[in-house]
């Protein structure tokens, strides 16, 4: 690890010792909802108890949906609905490719007792859209957001649109026309009265919309070569700020207007995929497939705090799940090699690293921590449930084994645990 001097670790674990609560447990909604990316404090933590420990494509499978499409974005819950994004008609893995004319989006609307789709929102994209996404991660990658009225979805070049409970849709709003291979990834949020999109592969901005109109209210310039999706932490003086990780940096961005309040070096080389998770005012970012790959920066700061708030970098991360910070540790598994983390959030330093057997191969699903345990699912359908304490301890290891891909991340509801695929989405539940 690369410190940056004894007082700012001492800083640090001042910081840190105030108290790890459980983000979760100040969020404004009940267990069985899960609005977001991540959930309600986006950092996929969750207070819903009595998840099964284990299942099976034949045990505590509740329901089993079909969807109309493949995707990779999560599902999210909002009471009894859940909502979802998909899309069909072109660049469907194991089908004929089509033509971009036959290319649609879907947004559903599910029950969540029944696994019945209650409606399916057909929208036609933006064209040109990219003639093919590497490892078929599709047109329909990014989460959607939720609140007590409405639902958000982003479709990268195709925009962002608002809808009701019942499907209508209220308004759609352009951030940027640009496209990459790798597809878009990042997930919109909400902040107070705004609608919040990373729109770095569209436009190379930050956007914020008005959540009602759908009207622009500011767009931050220089987000480059970020796939993650921000997140909104409130310091101990009662101030907010607007965090995101790009290529080389993080940024603390001014929510209500986008004003850049700090910046500091990550060494992070590569483009940042994961997102970055917060307590209190420290900040960890995970990213990178060689050199540095993690860094932790107390946020706060006013300019280039690079030698100011700069905690630590480690040489270990992953390069697509985002992490999980409990009890003054981090965990995440490796997108690549299957590895399980564990380190100390306060200095970086590794508690373990093991490796998961049998093989978890490729990860890129974010963790959810829940009932004290941590559920890594791969893509595969395996769902690793490990621990959550800094002794390594495999709990179960659980395969739905439909042959699909599951790219996206569980989503808790109470007692349930959803997971989607690109060919079903399944609710598990005991009895």
């Amino acid at each position: 690890m690369a410190g940056v001097g004894s007082r700012i670790a001492r800083i640090a674990l001042v910081g840190l010792s105030v108290g790890w609560l459980s983000i979760a447990a100040a969020a404004e909604r009940g267990d069985t909802d899960w609005p977001r990316f991540r959930g309600p404090g986006g950092q996929g933590v969750s207070t819903a108890a009595g998840l099964p420990l284990k299942w099976s494509s034949t045990e505590n499978v509740r329901w089993k949906t079909p969807l109309p499409g493949p995707g990779t974005s999560s599902p999210v819950v909002v009471g009894r609905r859940v909502f979802l994004t998909c899309y069909s008609g072109f660049g469907v893995p194991g089908l004929p490719t089509g033509t971009q004319e036959d290319l649609r989006l879907h947004v559903l609307c599910l029950d969540r007792d029944t696994g019945e789709i209650l409606w399916n929102r057909t929208l036609q994209p933006r064209l040109p859209e990219q003639p093919g996404i590497r490892e078929a991660h599709g047109y329909a990658s990014s989460t959607p957001v939720a609140d007590d009225e409405r639902l958000y979805v982003y479709f990268g070049n195709s925009g962002v649109y608002a809808f009701d409970f019942q499907g209508e849709q209220l308004w759609h709003r352009d951030v940027g026309s640009k496209l990459h291979p790798w597809g878009s990834g990042a997930s919109p949020i909400l902040w107070q009265d705004l609608l919040i999109v990373n729109a770095s592969i569209e436009s190379g901005c930050a956007v914020a919309l008005n959540r009602q109109s759908g009207q622009e209210v500011w767009r931050a310039q220089g987000i480059r070569e970020a796939w993650n999706t921000p997140l909104v932490l409130t310091l101990p003086d009662g101030t907010s700020e607007l965090v995101l990780a790009m290529q080389g940096k993080v940024v603390g961005l001014d929510p209500a207007g986008g004003r850049e309040l700090w910046n500091c070096a990550s060494d992070i080389t590569w483009y940042i995929v994961p997102s970055v998770v917060a307590h209190e005012d420290v900040v960890w970012c995970l990213g990178g497939r060689s050199g540095t790959a993690a860094v932790a920066v107390r946020a706060g700061g006013r300019g280039d705090v690079t030698a100011t708030h700069r905690l630590w970098t480690g040489a270990r991360g992953s390069n697509v799940p985002s992490p999980i910070v409990h009890d003054g540790h981090l965990y995440w598994m490796h997108e690549g090699r299957g590895t399980a983390f564990c380190a100390e959030a306060a200095t970086g330093r590794i508690v373990y690293e093991q490796a998961i057997r049998p093989r978890a191969g490729q990860v890129y699903a974010s963790p959810v921590l829940a009932d004290g345990r941590l559920f890594y699912l791969n893509r595969k359908g395996q769902t690793f449930v490990l621990a959550a304490s800094p002794t390594f301890e495999l709990l179960a290891v659980n395969d739905l084994a439909d042959g699909s891909t599951f790219n996206a991340s569980p989503a808790p509801s109470g007692d349930r645990l959803l997971l989607r695929s690109d060919r079903f989405l399944y609710c598990i539940a005991g009895d």
